[in-house]
């Protein structure tokens, strides 16, 4: 793996894979939803990521469409509270034809007005189903509360209200002001020797160089300082249920967790959830409320770190009359992992599962790519699968209590239910 910088200031991570004819690219751009704060209306870094496809100086949405696809190949973007990705999966002789096209969308859109008409309607239908989903609106709706007064409280999609306010000058600035070499990652992965996809990199990067925007818009937020532009205070915990005449209840109960930059809490972190609510059987909460009771569908445990917070958070939908005995169950299970020092063997058979579960998803070619760039945009670096695993085994059951007790304390947790 090859970590750098261009000649014009464009990061980037190179790595080879085994052998395979597919390749991978991600472009990585600082910024996401919390950046709309103070500039935009909510959904504007959601709608910039949607209207990059729909045409650039030199082609139209139509041959965006068909470039890779005639190849055979696989295009896709997403957008976070902290960044929007663009990226691709083709055939290994197509690779910089891919990395090429992602570069051109990010950098020379024209964000046509008949289109963004016609997408404002596909993200509105996007947001109405959403709100068809319980289990999808309700994490949205704890995270926007979760938040409230910060940045990161911002919905992804918007709102129908804030979707019709945005314009076209307002997708023009949000790219002027965050699509900038010194706010963007290029990452590509494919069997080929690291120097020649370093090349490829360097290349692109010259190329498209007097298409990244002037200085013009404020300075962007720097991907350097993990994004943070302020000091996020932890909500005062609460405790909200919605009526929605659905025949199951959902229910999502949380509260704060380590951020990004807080490295050792970090993992500890992910080790705990992963045995609290990861999404192996033998997770506490899945055998216990899922495979013992029957009372659940599915319960998951996730834990979202981001710069200057972290969000960790109970997940499930039941029958009404499970809900009480589910929530009682979690506590009691949480009150455990806060109390009780794990013994070294349960600790080395938890790092073990979460290092297998992590070499599985990793194997993906995406993945890495995607991966990563996030790693390389905010912290600047991109640790080795040996320098990962040598961190998680270097957490000891004292320090995992410690962390236990910060992470599920349950006077800082918060509880919406849909019901």
């Amino acid at each position: 793996m090859l970590l750098g910088k261009t000649k014009e200031g464009l990061r980037y991570v190179v790595r080879k894979r085994a052998s395979s004819s597919v390749a991978y690219c991600a472009l990585t751009i600082g910024g996401g939803t919390r950046a709309e704060e103070g500039f935009y209306p909510e959904g504007t870094a959601h709608f910039v990521e949607h209207t990059l496809f729909k045409g650039t100086s030199s082609k139209r949405s139509s041959a965006i469409n068909a470039y890779l696809d005639r190849l055979g190949g696989e295009l896709n973007a997403f957008t976070t509270k902290e960044e929007i990705v663009l990226h691709s999966t083709v055939l290994k002789r197509d690779l910089r034809k891919a990395a090429d096209l992602l570069m051109e969308l990010a950098l020379d859109p024209v964000f046509p007005q008949r289109e963004i008409d016609c997408e404002r309607g596909v993200i509105m239908d996007e947001i109405q189903s959403y709100k068809d989903v319980p289990s999808d609106d309700i994490y949205d709706r704890f995270e926007s509360m979760f938040f409230q007064g910060h940045p990161l409280s911002r919905m992804i999609l918007g709102t129908s209200r804030s979707l019709k306010s945005i314009t076209r000058e307002d997708l023009l600035s949000y790219n002027r002001r965050y699509f900038r070499y010194e706010n963007m990652v290029l990452s590509l992965v494919a069997a080929m020797e690291e120097k020649e996809l370093e090349k490829c990199v360097c290349r692109l990067s010259s190329q498209w160089a007097e298409r990244v925007p002037s200085a013009t818009e404020p300075v962007p937020i720097e991907a350097s300082s993990s994004y943070a532009t302020e000091s996020y205070q932890p909500c005062v915990p609460f405790e909200k249920h919605i009526s929605k005449r659905n025949h199951q209840i959902n229910c999502v109960y949380g509260g704060p967790a380590p951020t990004l930059a807080d490295k050792e809490k970090r993992i500890a972190a992910i080790l705990l959830c992963n045995v609290l609510g990861g999404p192996s059987s033998n997770s506490i909460l899945n055998a216990c409320l899922r495979e013992k009771n029957g009372w659940v569908y599915g319960v998951e445990c996730n834990y979202t770190p981001y710069a200057d917070a972290g969000l960790m958070n109970i997940s499930f939908g039941c029958e009404k009359e499970n809900a009480d005995k589910c929530l009682t169950v979690i506590r009691r299970e949480m009150a455990k992992l806060r109390e009780k020092e794990w013994t070294q063997a349960r600790l080395s058979r938890a790092c073990r599962q979460l290092l297998g579960q992590i070499a599985i998803s990793a194997d993906s070619g995406e993945a890495q790519a995607i991966s990563a760039g996030k790693s390389m945009l905010v912290f600047n670096t991109v640790k080795s699968d040996e320098e990962n695993k040598k961190a998680l085994l270097a957490l000891t059951p004292a320090f995992l209590k410690e962390v236990a007790a910060e992470l599920f304390d349950e006077s800082k947790m918060s509880l919406l239910m849909y019901e």
